[in-house]
C-alpha cells in the first residue's frame, strides 16, 4: 500500500517541477544576453523624445545610467557640432532650452569643448548629483541627411549627402540653384549665394550617383525627385561646394532704421529680447552689426528692461547663433551700428528739353539749365545735403526739407562736367552721421541744332498752327475776310518781328562773347 502511494506520487512531482525549470532556464539565457551586450561607452551620447534619430534631448551615459546634459552655455558652432558629429548626423540646424532639472536628479555638464573634437568625451565633462539644479537640459536638432562640410561657418561647405550610412560627395553636374535653395532651407540658413565645383575641396569617399531634380520647395533634399546620372564619373574638381546666405534671425527694432534699435533673436517661432552682461554687451553689438551689414559699433545703450535671454560673445565670430547662449534673464540692450542711415538717391531733371541719355550716363545741352536733386528715405527728421563735385572742391550744401534738396544749375558749361555725389549728414543718438550716394556722371554737349535754328522753327510752328485755325471757322462775310486778312497780316508781322528778336538777340550775345575772348 505504501509503495502504491509513493508511486502514484511521483509523476505528479515531476509534473509540478516542469514550470520551475523552465524559468530557470529562461532566466539562464536571458543572463546570457545581457552579458554578451556591453554597456554602452562611458560618457556616450544620445537624443531622445525627438522627431528624428538627430532630433531631441540630450543624454549622457555617466556611471551606469542615462542623465539629462546641461551646460553653461551653448554654441552652435562648439557644442551642438560635436553632438551632431559624433551621432553621425548632420549641420547642426537648431538648438532650444529643454525641461528643467529637476530636484535630487543626477545630470552632466558640459563645461567647456573646441569644437574639433569627435566626440563629447573629449570635451571637459563634470558628473554628480544636483550639479544641473537649476539649469535646463538641451534640446538639439541636427540634419539628417545632408550636410556642408569644411566651410567657413554653418551655412558654407562641400555638399555632402547620407547614403547607406555613409556621406557621399555630389557632383557638380547633378545638381543645379533649385537644389541649392533645398539645402539652404533643410539647414536653417538664407538663400544660395554661390554654388561651384570644387569651391571647397574634393570629398574623400564615395560620390552619390544620382541627379537631383528639386523644384525648390521641397522641405528636404531627399524628398526631391532623382534621376540616373548620364555619366556615371564626376571628374576630380567637380565636387559640389555651397554657400547659402545667414539667415534673418536677428534684428534691431524701434530705432528707426534697420541698423538701430533693441536686439531680437528669431527662437522658436517668435522674436525674443536678446540680452548680456555688461561686460560682454560691446562683443555682442559687434557681431549683431556685422551680421546686419550695419557696419560696427558704434553705441551700446540700455534695451529691455524686462530682460532677455543671455548671449555671450568673442566678438569675432560672424553671426549671433555662434555664440555662447544661455538661459538665464540679462538687461536687454540697444545697438547703434555705424551704417545707420540708408544711401540716399540723386536724381538730375531740367524744365528746358536739356538733357538726354548719352552712351555713357546722362548729357546736358551746353547753355541749359539742370537740377540736381538729392533726397532720402524718411528715417530721421532734419538734416541736410551736400552736394560734392570730384575733381573740385566746389560743394554746395542745403537743409533737407521734407527729406530731400534741389541745386539749380541755370545755365550749363563744360565746368560742370564731371561726377556728382550727394552726402546726407545728420545728428542723431548723439552722434554725427554721413550716408553717400552713388556718383552721378554728367557730360556737357552742343546742342544737336543751333540756337537761332530752333527759334526760327519754333516761331513757323506758332504760325502754321494759327493759319490752321483759321480755315476751321466757317466762311467769313466779306467784312470779316477783310478783318482776317488783317488779322492773319498781323500775326505775320508779329512773328516776323520775334525773329528779327531772336536774331539781334542771337548777333548780340554772339559779340558779347567775341568781346571776352578778346579780354
Amino acid at each position: 500500500m505504501t509503495v502504491h502511494l509513493f508511486r502514484s506520487v511521483e509523476p505528479q512531482l515531476e509534473a509540478d517541477m516542469i514550470p520551475a525549470v523552465i524559468l530557470t532556464i529562461l532566466f539562464w539565457c536571458t543572463d546570457l544576453q545581457a552579458q554578451s551586450v556591453s554597456p554602452p561607452a562611458e560618457h556616450s551620447v544620445r537624443l531622445v523624445n525627438g522627431t528624428t534619430s538627430c532630433s531631441g534631448t540630450v543624454e549622457v551615459f555617466s556611471r551606469g545610467e542615462w542623465l539629462g546634459l546641461c551646460t553653461v552655455g551653448w554654441r552652435m558652432m562648439i557644442e551642438v557640432k560635436v553632438v551632431c558629429r559624433e551621432l553621425d548626423c548632420g549641420n547642426p540646424v537648431a538648438e532650444s532650452r529643454g525641461p528643467l532639472a529637476e530636484d535630487g536628479r543626477r545630470g552632466v555638464i558640459l563645461f567647456s569643448c573646441s569644437g574639433d573634437e569627435s566626440s563629447i568625451r573629449q570635451c571637459v565633462i563634470i558628473g554628480e548629483p544636483g550639479v544641473c539644479i537649476g539649469r535646463y537640459y538641451h534640446h538639439v536638432t541636427c540634419s539628417e541627411s545632408v550636410r556642408l562640410v569644411d566651410g567657413a561657418g554653418l551655412c558654407s561647405g562641400r555638399v555632402e549627402v547620407k547614403s547607406n550610412q555613409s556621406w557621399a560627395s555630389v557632383c557638380e553636374a547633378d545638381f543645379d540653384r533649385q537644389d541649392a535653395e533645398v539645402v539652404c532651407g533643410e539647414l536653417g540658413c538664407g538663400a544660395p549665394a554661390a554654388l561651384q565645383g570644387g569651391l571647397y575641396g574634393e570629398g574623400e569617399g564615395q560620390t552619390w550617383d544620382k541627379e537631383f531634380q528639386c523644384k525648390g520647395k521641397e522641405s528636404l533634399l531627399l524628398d526631391c525627385d532623382t534621376s540616373d546620372r548620364e555619366n556615371n564619373t564626376c571628374l576630380p574638381g567637380n565636387a559640389v561646394g555651397l554657400t547659402c546666405s545667414e539667415p534673418d534671425d536677428v534684428r534691431l527694432v524701434g530705432g528707426g532704421s534697420r541698423c538701430a534699435g533693441g536686439v531680437e533673436w528669431y527662437d522658436q517661432g517668435e522674436w525674443r529680447t536678446v540680452g548680456a552682461e555688461d561686460r560682454n554687451q560691446r562683443d555682442v553689438a559687434a557681431v549683431v552689426c556685422r551680421q546686419l551689414g550695419c557696419g560696427s559699433t558704434v553705441s551700446v545703450l540700455p534695451g529691455n528692461t524686462t530682460g532677455g535671454f543671455g548671449v555671450d560673445c568673442h566678438g569675432d565670430e560672424p553671426v549671433l547663433k555662434e555664440c555662447r547662449r544661455m538661459y538665464d534673464l540679462y538687461p536687454g540692450l540697444t545697438v547703434i551700428c555705424s551704417d545707420l542711415l540708408v544711401q540716399p538717391d540723386i536724381s538730375l531733371t531740367d524744365s528746358m528739353g536739356g538733357v538726354s541719355r548719352g552712351h555713357q550716363g546722362p548729357e546736358v545741352f551746353r547753355g541749359y539749365s539742370f537740377t540736381i536733386t538729392c533726397s532720402t528715405q524718411p528715417q530721421y527728421s532734419g538734416g541736410s545735403f551736400l552736394l560734392t563735385f570730384t575733381g573740385s572742391n566746389r560743394t554746395q550744401t542745403q537743409p533737407a526739407v521734407n527729406h530731400s534738396a534741389a541745386f539749380l544749375f541755370p545755365a550749363a558749361d563744360d565746368s560742370h562736367q564731371g561726377n556728382y555725389s550727394c552726402v546726407y549728414d545728420n545728428y542723431v543718438f548723439s552722434h554725427d552721421f554721413s550716408s553717400e550716394s552713388e556718383l552721378l556722371s554728367l557730360t556737357i554737349t552742343a546742342s544737336p541744332l543751333p540756337a537761332f535754328i530752333i527759334r526760327h522753327v519754333v516761331v513757323l510752328l506758332i504760325l502754321l498752327t494759327a493759319i490752321t485755325t483759321l480755315y476751321l471757322y466757317y466762311k467769313p462775310t466779306r467784312r470779316q475776310k477783310r478783318v482776317n486778312r488783317v488779322s492773319s497780316m498781323d500775326l505775320y508781322v508779329n512773328a516776323m518781328e520775334m525773329v528779327s528778336l531772336s536774331s539781334r538777340a542771337e548777333a548780340g550775345l554772339g559779340e558779347e562773347r567775341a568781346a571776352q575772348g578778346t579780354e
